[in-house]
């Protein structure tokens, strides 16, 4: 049995004490996160949150791209969230190359250059703070004064908030 397959059948035991189908689909907490994907990281668990409460947003390295603000702008004005919060985290994968490299990479084992941006980072900090203007300066959120940055320490679970 394949991985996918192992997922299918927890998901048939899951699904048979599942009760959650009636929660509002605005998040009850009024809050949007926007984090990495970094499997080691479960946001729920890190911010006392339960099914309901929060959008969680992520991809690789927690960046803040297009399709983020999109996510954020639906959050916002249909589903009524007020905060936001990013959090990247140390021991990122996103630190550990270039695009440029990653671009030669795919370049040469398929013939292609990706059309969108890689999003690596060398300054988590300055990564992070960049994030969280960006979330600032968009003309598509109507709430950007609740918007803050942390970074997760991998190494103790701790949130520490960057200004």
């Amino acid at each position: 049995m394949n991985e996918t397959d192992r997922m299918i059948a927890a998901n048939a035991q899951y699904a048979e004490r599942f009760h959650k189908g009636d929660l509002a689909t605005p998040p009850a907490r009024r809050v949007a996160v926007v984090t990495c994907m970094d499997a080691r990281i479960e946001m729920a668990l890190v911010l006392g949150l339960k099914v309901g409460d929060a959008h969680i947003i992520r991809n690789a390295g927690g960046i803040v791209t297009d399709d983020v603000i999109r996510s954020l702008m639906i959050s916002q004005h249909l589903l009524e969230t007020r905060e936001i919060m990013v959090i990247q985290h140390t021991g990122c994968g996103m630190l550990g190359f270039t695009d440029s490299e990653l671009t030669d990479k795919l370049a040469l084992e398929t013939g292609q250059r990706p059309s969108f941006a890689i999003g690596s980072f060398a300054d988590l900090e300055l990564n992070l703070r960049e994030s969280v203007e960006r979330i600032r300066s968009s003309p598509f959120l109507a709430e950007t004064d609740a918007v803050r940055g942390f970074v997760f320490e991998i190494e103790t679970g701790r949130l520490r908030e960057v200004g």
